[in-house]
C-alpha cells in the first residue's frame, strides 16, 4: 500500500502484568496502552504451513490515472481476489472485476466468503470495514460466465480520489481470467475489455499469482500460563514471518506481497487449564484499522474489530493496543487474520497470563 508506506503492525495475545499485580481486562476491542515491558517477549515458536488455492493480488497501480487493466490472470480452482485501487483521476471511473470465460462450455463460479467496501475517502476505514465484513465467514453465491463470455463480480462508479477495496474466495469449476479494470462510466465493459491495455505496475509492484493463500500456525507445544509466562508470536514482518513470492501474470516477473495482503492466517492457541488469558494487537509500524476472526470452544464468535471503539490505534505510541477479548485457559481457541489495506505490519502475538478472576 502507497497510502502508509511503512507497512508494520503486531498481534498480541496478552494479559496486562506489572509489578506482579493484574489489570482487570477492558471489553473486546477496546483500546488500551499497553505496559512497556510487554513489548519485548521472548517468541512462541510455531509450525508455519502455506496452503490454500492461489491468491490474485490487485493493488498496483494503487493510483489508478488512466483507463485499463490492472491485474489479470487465469485460475481455476479455489482462489482469493484482494483489490485495493484509488481513482487517480479527474472524471469519475467504473472499478470492475471481471470473469471472463474463454471455453466453450459455461464456467460457474462459486463466491463463498467476501468484504467490500468503498468507494470513499477514508482509506483506513475502508480497509478495516472490509476485513470485518469478510470475518463475518460465509456468503455464498454462484455467477455463470457463458462460453465465449463474461460475467462481474464487482462494478463500481468511483469518484476522483475515492478508494476500492475488496476481498473475495471463490471457486471456480472451469478455467476463467479474472481481469480487474477501470474505464470510463459510459464504455461497453465487453468492447472496453477486449481493447483495454495492461497498465504499468507503480514502484511498488504489489499485484501478482501467488500459490497458498493462506497460513496456518500451530505451536510447538502447549502454553503454559503459570510457567511460560507472556510469550509473543510475530506475524508478517518478512523475518520470522516471510512476505510471499509470486508472479505478475502480465510479464512473468518474479514479484513479493510486500505486507502479505490478502493472506489469511488461521491461529491455533492452544493453552493448559489454569486461569484466564487475555488477547490483544498491538500495531508496531504506525497506524492500524482491521478486524479479528475468533473461534471459541468450538463457536464462531463476531469478528473483534481492532480496535472497536475509534478508528484506528497505532497513531503516537507503540505501546496502544486493541484486546481481541480474555479467554478460560485450557479452552480451544482459535483466531483468524488478515493484513488490512491501508494499515501497518508486522504482527506480535502476544501471550499473558491474567489471574482468574
Amino acid at each position: 500500500m502507497r497510502t502508509y508506506s511503512n507497512l508494520a503492525g503486531i498481534v498480541v495475545l496478552t494479559a496486562l502484568l506489572t509489578g506482579g499485580s493484574v489489570f482487570a481486562a477492558p471489553p473486546s476491542g477496546q483500546s488500551v496502552n499497553l505496559q512497556a515491558n510487554l513489548l519485548q517477549k521472548p517468541e512462541w515458536q510455531v509450525m508455519a504451513s502455506v496452503y490454500g488455492g492461489k491468491l490474485i493480488l490487485s493493488d498496483s497501480p494503487e493510483m489508478v490515472s488512466e483507463d485499463g487493466i490492472m491485474y489479470q490472470d487465469v485460475v481455476n480452482g479455489d482462489a482469493r481476489l484482494f483489490f485495493h485501487h484509488v481513482n487517480a483521476t479527474k472524471q469519475n471511473k467504473r472499478i470492475i472485476v471481471l470473469f471472463q470465460n474463454k471455453g466453450t462450455e459455461p464456467a460457474a463460479i462459486t463466491v463463498y466468503q467476501k468484504g467490500i467496501s468503498g468507494p470513499g475517502l477514508n482509506y483506513l476505514a475502508i480497509g478495516k470495514a472490509v476485513q470485518t465484513e469478510y470475518m463475518k465467514g460465509l456468503d455464498i453465491h454462484v455467477l455463470k460466465a457463458p462460453a465465449q463470455g463474461a460475467v462481474s463480480l464487482v462494478d463500481e462508479v468511483v469518484q476522483p480520489d475515492m478508494l476500492l477495496n475488496g476481498m473475495y474466495d471463490f471457486k471456480t469449476d472451469k478455467p476463467v481470467m479474472v481481469t480487474v479494470l477501470m474505464m470510463p462510466t459510459n464504455a461497453s465493459v465487453k468492447t472496453f475489455a477486449a481493447g483495454a491495455k495492461v497498465l504499468p505496475a507503480d514502484q511498488y509492484r504489489l499485484r501478482g499469482t501467488f500459490e497458498g493463500r493462506d497460513r496456518l500456525f500451530i505451536p510447538e507445544k502447549v502454553y503454559r500460563p503459570g510457567q511460560d509466562g507472556p510469550v509473543a508470536l510475530t506475524l508478517a514482518d518478512n523475518q520470522i514471518d516471510r512476505y510471499a513470492w509470486g508472479i505478475d501474470a502480465t510479464d512473468g516477473s518474479k514479484v513479493q506481497n510486500y505486507g502479505n495482503y490478502g493472506v489469511v492466517y488461521k491461529l491455533y492457541l492452544p493453552s493448559e487449564p489454569k486461569g484466564k488469558i487475555s488477547c490483544y494487537l498491538n500495531p508496531r509500524g504506525g497506524v492500524y484499522a482491521g478486524s479479528m476472526g475468533v473461534k471459541y470452544r468450538h463457536t464462531v464468535l463476531a469478528p473483534v474489530d481492532t480496535p472497536a471503539d475509534k478508528l484506528l490505534i497505532g497513531e503516537s505510541t507503540e505501546q496502544e493496543a486493541a484486546l481481541i477479548g480474555t479467554y478460560d485457559a485450557g479452552q480451544s481457541l482459535w483466531l483468524t487474520f488478515s493484513p488490512p489495506g491501508a494499515s501497518n505490519l508486522p504482527v506480535k502475538l502476544l501471550l499473558v497470563p491474567e489471574e482468574d478472576k
